[in-house]
């Protein structure tokens, strides 16, 4: 199944634009789609593997959350400045990344869960205990409207945070 990491903004988005004093931003945008870089190398280089293999389990997320953590704060003055370009402003702990870099990841991998029957989200344990749970078309529905509207949500906040002079923090 094609990756859509896209959809993974929206909650992204809507969460760290209602929580800022929680979440970083620009980590949890980055964080949420991170883990679909895995399927789309499978589909991009033809590999035989499952489109959401490792990288789509708790255990391989951590590891994506720890890479993105690192990557974040050791450039975290230059997307600062890059930041405020979009009238966000960005001063983020390094504990706050790491919170980040894990919530972001781990809702992806759940989020996921719920839909594709290849991943092993609890790996090394076999199977996905949670696809199958929501019968797949209303699971699909949910899952990609919640994603859906989070985004409409999300930029509608950013838009009216902006337009009454609000710096959105990040």
């Amino acid at each position: 199944m094609v990756p859509f990491t896209p959809f993974h903004l929206g909650p992204a988005l809507l969460f760290g634009l209602t929580f800022p004093p929680i979440f970083d931003l620009l980590t949890l945008m980055i964080a949420s789609v991170i883990p679909d870089v895995e399927p789309s190398c499978v589909l991009l280089f033809n590999l035989s593997a499952p489109s959401h293999g490792f990288f789509h389990s708790y255990l391989g997320a951590s590891i994506l959350a720890v890479l993105v953590t690192v990557i974040v704060y050791s450039f975290r003055d230059i997307l600062a400045n890059i930041m405020l370009k979009f009238h966000v402003l960005r001063k983020s702990s390094f504990k706050k990344i790491l919170f980040t870099s894990f919530a972001g990841a781990y809702f992806h991998v759940f989020l996921d869960s719920l839909l594709y029957s290849e991943m092993k989200p609890l790996y090394p344990l076999q199977g996905n205990l949670f696809v199958g749970v929501i019968p797949f078309y209303i699971a699909y529905g949910v899952v990609y409207g919640f994603c859906s509207i989070s985004f409409i949500f999300g930029v509608v906040l950013y838009v009216y945070k902006i337009r009454r002079g609000i710096v959105v923090l990040g």
